[in-house]
């Protein structure tokens, strides 16, 4: 951004950052245009179709008429099949006071955060994080306190650091389960563990991102915050949509829940801004909610054997290593066995970012830099594109990682 662009730019503006995991899908886009065939491994949107019967009831609602505005909230069809999913799938009663719908969960996030934080609030961001929840908080005039949650703990917020983060001007943690770009996915034990803390400090709300929560691969549905602590119900607000389970990311509906007077703040933000979601795409997404849940079942059995198979192939890449996740549609790849090595052009990686844009340059392989997820030394994959796909860009990673020599070692002066 030059001088002049910043001078007549908010300082909220530049303040953030595009969103790195959009700037490397327009890079791959870029250099598609130009004739290169590059194996993308960075979407974090399913490769399949959205089932024929949400098609279905988008196209009766715009032959039926249902293409005006609609309550602020969402449609009373759409709340209803809200409130019935969290009830089977939980064991939670929402009333629709408690219910609030957006274009998609992300903007449902961010007019959460605009309602209440003021300049200096904090907002506690557990790294590796989704690349947007720090910049969402600092455009907010938030400020965001990221606690490292290491490999070795599994990616999740430990206790003692949740509590050793916790200040005075704390007014949300932010708990993505199953995560982006981790997988990783939080028990109900270890969720009571937090609740504890969480109990000590009441004027801390939480923020459950659960956009991932369908697409598991654990025996039992995942858990969550609000159903382990009932006691927490009027602390927690609990966001999802139905972008990733139901392969409607374009669709653009997310949803949240939690207490009364935030989801009223949220809905006189967005009859401010957006008015209401599309009709259409609200009736939509009541179809997916309500509709038959083969469709989830079924991409979840190939998302599982994806993973499986693109686990084996990374882990037996050497200077590579990633963990099993226990949801989503992601690896991170722990690529520190790589820094400080060489290229075959004499260029040395310095950093995961480094890493990235050798994949990029020499086998046409993209993927997403850690640090971007504030995982620095890793790199994001995405299993959401087919097993062809997946196997050809891990053979290309693994001839990029042999191709790689140690730097020499420095002579000592005499």
């Amino acid at each position: 951004m030059n001088t002049a662009d910043r001078a007549n730019t908010a300082e909220r503006v530049r303040r953030i950052n595009p969103s790195p995991s959009t700037a490397a899908a327009q890079r791959v886009r870029e250099l598609k245009s130009q004739g290169l065939t590059i194996l993308d491994l960075t979407v974090g949107e399913p490769d399949f179709d959205t089932p024929d019967h949400v098609k279905a009831a988008a196209i009766r609602a715009i032959e039926a008429g249902e293409t005006k505005y609609t309550p602020v909230n969402g449609t009373p069809a759409l709340r209803a099949a809200i409130a019935g999913k969290l009830r089977e799938r939980h064991g939670l009663e929402f009333t629709d006071a408690r219910i609030t719908v957006g274009g998609g969960a992300k903007q449902v996030i961010f007019l959460a955060l605009m309602a209440t934080l003021d300049e200096g609030d904090e907002v506690i961001v557990p790294a590796p994080y989704w690349v947007s929840y720090p910049d969402m908080v600092r455009a907010n005039d938030g400020t965001p306190v990221v606690v490292d949650c290491p490999e070795a703990d599994g990616f999740k917020l430990m206790p003692e650091r949740l509590a050793a983060a916790i200040t005075e001007r704390t007014r949300w943690v932010v708990l993505n389960t199953p995560g982006n770009p981790t997988g990783s996915a939080y028990t109900s034990g270890e969720l009571h563990a937090l609740a504890r803390v969480l109990m000590e400090h009441p004027h801390v709300r939480v923020l459950t991102d659960e956009i991932y929560d369908e697409i598991w691969y654990g025996d039992e549905d995942t858990p969550s915050l609000a159903t382990v602590e009932p006691r927490l119900s009027e602390r927690v607000f609990l966001t999802n949509g139905v972008s990733k389970t139901y392969a409607m990311t374009g669709w653009r509906i997310g949803y949240g829940v939690g207490p009364t007077d935030l989801v009223a703040a949220i809905n006189t933000l967005q009859s401010q801004t957006s008015s209401c979601p599309s009709s259409v795409s609200q009736a939509a997404a009541a179809a997916a909610l309500t509709g038959p849940q083969d469709f989830v079942r079924d991409t979840v059995r190939v998302y599982r054997a994806r993973r499986d198979a693109t686990v084996k192939l990374i882990n037996d890449v050497p200077r590579l290593s990633c963990t099993v996740p226990d949801g989503g549609f992601y690896l991170l790849v722990n690529c520190q066995g790589t820094i400080g090595q060489l290229t075959p052009d004499g260029s040395r990686i310095d950093n995961d970012e480094d890493f990235a844009r050798y994949l990029l340059d020499s086998r046409q392989v993209a993927v997403i830099h850690g640090a971007a997820y504030g995982a620095p030394g890793y790199f994001r994959i995405s299993f959401a594109t087919s097993t062809d796909v997946l196997t050809e860009a891990c053979e290309r990673i693994a001839t990029a990682c042999a191709a790689l020599t140690s730097a020499p070692s420095a002579v000592p002066s005499a």
